[in-house]
């Protein structure tokens, strides 16, 4: 308890800037530089933590359930449908695929005629 009673925070602050005046600029970047430098490092694993509170969230696939008896014709009348639907659906990414292409290629050609 005697020990507390000598602290006081004006002669603490006035100690420390003392110390400060006898330090080099140098060494008062740096050590400005650490502590910046700590900080963020704190702070950025604080701000990643929050992602862990997020609640879990179910990700369902549902699949086609079908019968066992059923006939070959059946199975292959199937894939018929599917194979169609398969070919729509390329059909639409190729054609996505090149308007992408066609844009990063006019991106490209427009970055060339300023030189970079």
């Amino acid at each position: 308890m005697s020990r507390l009673r000598l602290f006081n925070v004006f002669h603490a602050i006035r100690d420390l800037r003392a110390f400060l005046a006898t330090r080099g600029k140098h060494e008062l970047v740096f050590a400005f530089l650490a502590i910046v430098t700590t900080v963020s490092i704190i702070v950025v694993f604080m701000l990643d933590s929050r992602s862990l509170k997020k609640p879990y969230e179910r990700r369902i696939q549902y699949v086609e359930s079908w019968p066992a008896d059923r006939s070959d014709a059946e199975i292959i009348a199937a894939q018929k449908v599917d194979a169609a639907n398969r070919a729509k659906r390329e059909a639409a990414e190729a054609r996505a695929k090149a308007e992408r292409r066609a844009a990063f290629k006019r991106l490209d050609d427009a970055l060339e005629r300023l030189g970079l």
